[in-house]
């Protein structure tokens, strides 16, 4: 049986267009700076190891695509500079760093166990990305949620397969 999917164009797929802003690996990590606290460029490059030009092209490509902004600040003596905030856009973000981060811990950490944990500010609990439908139920399974045509949804032509 044919897969229904094969019936939908990904032309205008949103998880295409998403990794192709986020889809390289230093653009995440610079992101993970970011929710961390570290806003400025030098600060950033000296933590990471991200060569300068690769930095200074990632933080390009976060501001041009609205996920980080500029503020600029001067040290005193010295001349002035940005740091790179989060905007809306960027904090819609973190639930994406945290299921990352989580499936790292699962499956990539140390035998000591992961560096991070994201925690509730509020009562310190430990914080996770789970799925949850508009009805209000609570962490669905993936195997419990099926793909189906969105109203952006384009028909492919049907041609036959070889």
């Amino acid at each position: 049986m044919r897969p229904r999917a094969l019936e939908w164009s990904v032309d205008n797929c949103t998880i295409g267009r998403t990794m192709a802003i986020l889809g390289e690996r230093w653009t995440i990590v610079v992101l993970r700076e970011v929710f961390n606290g570290i806003f400025r460029f030098d600060d950033m490059r000296v933590r990471t190891g991200i060569p300068r030009q690769v930095l200074t092209n990632r933080l390009g490509v976060l501001v041009d695509n609205g996920i980080l902004r500029r503020v600029p600040y001067r040290e005193p003596g010295s001349r002035g500079r940005d740091e790179y905030r989060l905007t809306e856009k960027g904090f819609d973000l973190y639930p994406l760093l945290v299921a990352v981060r989580e499936w790292g811990d699962r499956y990539l950490a140390d035998p000591g166990g992961p560096p991070l944990r994201t925690v509730h500010r509020g009562c310190g609990a430990d914080v996770h990305a789970t799925l949850v439908c508009e009805r209000g139920h609570l962490d669905i399974a993936p195997r419990d949620v099926v793909p189906q045509p969105g109203p952006g949804a384009i028909r492919r032509e049907q041609s036959p397969v070889s």
